[in-house]
């Protein structure tokens, strides 16, 4: 049984799909939750009126805005007065191929760098140097399958995307160890969420199912458990590792 009582945990994105399982899997395990949202605020207040308000603190902010994760980390703070786990989970999905106008490729780099890497690297630099004052803590970084093996050429810029991530992550973990901050990435594959949803109404749960050796779709439940694991500090030599959640679509 994950014990993190006392913890308190940023997660970001999270007001659907993985983190919106993540939060209350944390919550669940005894966290204090601090859960950033855009667009979709009546469910998150939902999310949080389930968790309670005594553990559970929702902060609004664009992270396609330019040091909107400095001041969501800023206003983190102030709940508890400390943050001991920062999970990074916003991420945008858009696409762009070679063939669009020059205008729609440079928009769609810029908008998922900023939301996808810039926006979690600022996050990271926040806590690092936070944690640096509290004698460590953990960062985990989502990540995805599309960071090793790449993804479909409409969406080559999210794949860059996570591949940066997944760089700075074992970054941080190598020139951090030594203030006792642990950094890992989990690059889940096709977790069946409301946007993969959609896809598999167009495509079909056969198609997407395909090249998974396991036969269906991971559930948010599944990454939820490996970031309550690995946020429960029980094995702080996997540090740096990146944890794949694919269903053996592809095994590294």
């Amino acid at each position: 049984m994950i014990n993190l009582s006392e913890k308190v945990i940023l997660i970001t994105g999270a007001s659907s799909g993985i983190s919106a399982a993540t939060v209350q899997t944390l919550a669940s395990a005894g966290a204090k939750v601090i859960l950033h949202y855009y667009h979709k605020q009546l469910v998150a207040e939902t999310i949080g009126d389930k968790i309670g308000k005594d553990k559970c603190y929702l902060l609004k902010a664009n992270l396609a805005e330019k040091n909107a994760a400095v001041k969501l980390w800023q206003e983190a703070i102030a709940w508890r007065n400390h943050i001991d786990i920062l999970v990074n989970n916003a991420g945008i999905f858009v696409g762009a191929s070679v063939e669009d106008e020059m205008d729609i490729w440079a928009n769609a780099w810029q908008e998922t760098l900023q939301v996808n890497l810039i926006a979690v690297a600022d996050l990271c630099r926040e806590a690092i140097r936070h944690f640096q004052t509290r004698n460590g803590g953990t960062i985990i970084n989502i990540a995805s399958r599309a960071a090793f093996r790449g993804d479909d050429p409409q969406h080559i810029h999210y794949a860059a995307s996570k591949g940066g991530v997944i760089s700075m992550t074992r970054t941080i973990a190598r020139g951090f160890a030594k203030d006792n901050i642990l950094a890992y990435a989990v690059a889940p594959g096709f977790v069946r969420t409301e946007r993969v949803e959609s896809y598999l109404q167009e495509v079909g749960e056969e198609f997407a199912t395909r090249d998974i050796p396991l036969g269906k779709l991971a559930t948010p439940e599944d990454v939820a458990n490996v970031v309550a694991f690995l946020a429960s500090g029980l094995a702080p030599h996997t540090t740096g590792a990146t944890i794949d959640i694919n269903g053996a679509s592809y095994v590294r």
